[in-house]
C-alpha cells in the first residue's frame, strides 16, 4: 500500500471517523475547516460541509502543492517551492484532532496530513515531504522506536495586543504600558485574556498561568506541556484563538518578534524533557461534555523523566539530559534558523540589554545563555521567538537529541556566571548567528538539522527564507531614509 493508503487504513482510525460523526450530530456541526501547516507555521487548508465528513476522511481533499509555502511569490514573481505545473496534494484528516470552534459552534476544525497525489508518476500517494506536521509525527515515532523515549515540550509564547486607528489601520501602539508583571496592566487586558482562556479551554488547552510582560500590550499565557506534536498543534490553535479574539475586540494580535525598539521582544522559550512510559489522561480539563473528540482533550502524564538528576548534584541533569544538551549545543547555529526564522527575529538577538539569548553556552537558571536548565528535569531552549514554526523546530530538536544520545556526547561544563561577566574574565564564547542570512548559511552546512527537513521540505524552507533575506537586503527602509536622506557625501 502507499503511504496514503496505510494512513487511511491504520488500526483504530475507522472507529475515530465514526466518533467524529457522532460528535458532528451531538454538537450540531455543519461546517469543518480541514487545515494543515505551511512552512512558516501558517494555518492553511479548505472548508467543507460536515455532510461530506466520511468521504473526505477516506478520499481527502486536493490543494496545490504551493500552499505549503503559503502560495506566495518570490521577488522574481515565481511561486515558492512549486510552479503552476505541479500536481495537487491530498490532505487526509486526522480525526483525533477534531474539535468545535467555540466562537461559532456550527464550525469545527481538524488537522490533516498531506500526501503526494495518487496520480503522481513518482511515489504516488507518498508522504508529502513539505508537510512539516506530517514530518514531525514520523520523526517522533522513529525517535520513540529507537530510544524508547518521548519528547515532551512546553512553550511560553509571548505576544502583543496592539491598537488600531479609527480607519482600522495599525496604530503602532500597544494597548497597555510596558510594565512587567504589574497586575494593573494585566487587569487592563482582562477582557481579552479571559476570552482567550475561555476559547482555549474549549479547544483542549489546559491553561496554567499568565502575566503581563515588559513590552506594550505584551502578554504571556501558558498551558500544560505534552508530547511535541500535540504541543505544536496547541500553539497553532492558540494563535488562531488570539486572532479571533483580536477581531472581537478590534485589536491586533501581534506575534511579530520585535515591533518596538527599546522594550523586550516576543520570545517563545521552549521547555523540553525526554520521558519513558506514561499514561494518557483523557478529558484532563474536566468538561461535562467534550466539544470535540477525546484526543484533543488528552494529555500524557507520568512515566520516568530521564532529564532528572541521577547523582547527588540536584542541579546536574541525568545522563540522557546531558547527552541531549550536548547534541543541541553542537547544532545551535543551525537551530537558530528555525527558532529565529525571520529578519525581524534578529532585532531581538541584537538588543542584548533585554536578556537576549545570543551566546552558544548553557547553564543553570542562567538567562544569558542560549540554553538553561530551568528546573530539575527540564531545560529551556531560549533562542526561539513567537514567529517560529513549532513543527520544524520540534523535528530538529529530535534530530539533535538523537545524535547526542546515539553518540553518547558530553557537553562542556555549565556556565554559572553572567555570560557578559564571564567574557570580561577571558572566556571565549561563540555567539549565535546574528542575521537570518548567517543562520541560513549555518543551516546549509548542518546535515543533521537539515535531515529534519527531508527532501522538498528543506527546498521550500530555504527558498522561502532566502527570498525573505534577499528582499530585506534589497529594500530601502525607514532607517535608511532617517540616516541618509538629508546627508551630503
Amino acid at each position: 500500500m502507499t503511504d496514503l493508503e496505510k494512513h487511511v487504513n491504520q488500526p483504530g482510525r475507522a472507529k475515530l471517523v465514526k466518533d467524529v460523526r457522532a460528535k458532528i450530530k451531538e454538537l450540531g456541526i455543519t461546517y469543518i475547516y480541514f487545515q494543515f501547516i505551511s512552512v512558516t507555521g501558517r494555518v492553511v487548508g479548505k472548508g467543507i460541509p460536515a455532510d461530506h465528513w466520511e468521504r473526505t476522511a477516506e478520499k481527502g481533499f486536493q490543494l496545490v502543492y504551493g500552499s505549503t509555502a503559503n502560495l506566495f511569490l518570490d521577488r522574481h514573481n515565481n511561486y515558492i517551492g512549486y510552479g503552476p505545473e505541479a500536481m495537487e496534494l491530498v490532505g487526509i484528516p486526522d480525526p483525533e484532532t477534531f474539535v468545535q470552534l467555540p466562537w461559532d459552534k456550527r464550525v469545527a476544525r481538524v488537522f490533516c496530513t498531506c500526501f503526494r497525489n495518487r496520480e503522481e508518476r513518482e511515489n504516488p500517494g507518498g508522504h508529502l515531504t513539505s508537510d512539516c506536521r506530517g514530518n514531525l509525527r514520523i520523526f517522533m515515532d522513529e525517535f520513540k522506536k529507537k530510544h524508547g523515549l518521548e519528547l515532551r515540550v512546553g512553550t511560553e509564547p509571548e505576544m502583543m495586543w496592539l491598537t488600531k486607528n479609527e480607519d482600522g489601520t495599525p496604530s503602532g501602539k500597544g494597548f497597555s504600558k510596558p510594565f512587567c508583571y504589574h497586575i494593573d496592566q494585566f487587569e487592563s487586558l482582562r477582557p481579552v485574556f479571559m476570552q482567550v482562556i475561555e476559547y482555549a479551554n474549549a479547544m483542549g488547552l489546559d491553561m496554567i498561568q499568565g502575566d503581563h510582560e515588559d513590552a506594550p500590550g505584551q502578554l504571556e499565557l501558558n498551558w500544560t506541556y505534552d508530547n511535541v506534536l500535540r504541543n505544536a498543534d496547541r500553539l497553532s490553535t492558540y494563535r488562531q484563538i488570539c486572532a479571533q479574539v483580536a477581531r472581537e475586540h478590534n485589536l491586533i494580535a501581534c506575534f511579530m518578534t520585535k515591533p518596538f525598539m527599546g522594550v523586550s521582544a516576543s520570545g517563545c522559550h521552549t521547555n523540553m524533557s525526554l520521558w519513558k512510559g506514561g499514561t494518557v489522561k483523557v478529558n484532563k480539563l474536566g468538561h461535562k461534555s467534550l466539544p470535540g473528540v477525546d484526543g484533543v482533550f488528552s494529555y500524557v502524564e507520568g512515566g520516568t523523566n530521564t532529564f532528572m538528576p541521577d547523582t547527588k548534584d540536584m542541579q546536574m541533569p541525568g545522563k540522557i539530559g546531558l547527552q541531549s544538551i550536548a547534541g543541541i549545543m553542537k547544532h545551535l547555529p543551525a537551530l537558530t534558523a528555525l527558532g529565529s526564522s525571520t529578519v525581524n527575529s534578529y532585532r531581538r538577538l541584537w538588543d542584548q540589554g533585554f536578556w537576549a539569548p545570543v551566546y552558544a553556552d548553557w547553564g543553570y537558571q542562567n538567562r544569558t545563555c542560549g540554553l538553561r536548565v530551568s528546573a530539575p528535569g527540564r531545560f529551556e531552549y531560549r533562542s526561539v521567538d513567537s514567529m517560529h514554526n513549532p513543527y520544524l523546530l520540534g523535528a530538529a530538536l529530535l534530530k539533535a537529541c538523537d545524535e547526542g544520545i546515539s553518540k553518547k556526547m558530553k557537553p562542556a561544563a555549565p556556565e554559572s556566571r553572567n555570560i557578559y561577566e564571564a567574557q570580561k574574565a577571558g572566556k571565549d564564547v561563540k555567539k549565535l548567528p546574528l542575521s537570518l542570512g548567517e543562520a541560513l548559511d549555518r543551516l546549509a552546512e548542518d546535515e543533521v538539522i537539515k535531515s529534519a527537513m527531508p527532501d522538498e521540505m528543506y527546498k521550500v524552507f530555504h527558498w522561502y527564507k532566502n527570498d525573505e533575506w534577499e528582499r530585506f537586503l534589497g529594500a530601502t527602509t525607514q532607517w535608511d531614509l532617517d540616516t541618509y536622506l538629508d546627508c551630503l557625501p
